[in-house]
């Protein structure tokens, strides 16, 4: 789980997500939106907030160590 800092002036609708071939990864708790989504076949991802929002900065450095 994280804490993190977020804009929803617009949403992923997850549903869409089977035909282009994604997995949604992270979801916000609070709404219930979709927080992330990878590609099943590819070594894609893409996280929906601002991964270095409060706690504290590490809090997602797993994040980064999957993209490098």
């Amino acid at each position: 789980m994280e804490i993190t800092a977020q804009n929803h002036g617009f949403r992923v609708d997850p549903r869409s997500f089977e035909k282009l071939g994604l997995v949604e990864t992270h979801v916000n708790l609070n709404d219930g939106t979709c927080g992330g989504d990878a590609a099943r076949e590819l070594p894609i991802f893409s996280v929906q907030y601002h991964p270095e929002a409060s706690p504290g900065p590490h809090d997602s450095h797993y994040l980064f160590r999957r993209f490098r």
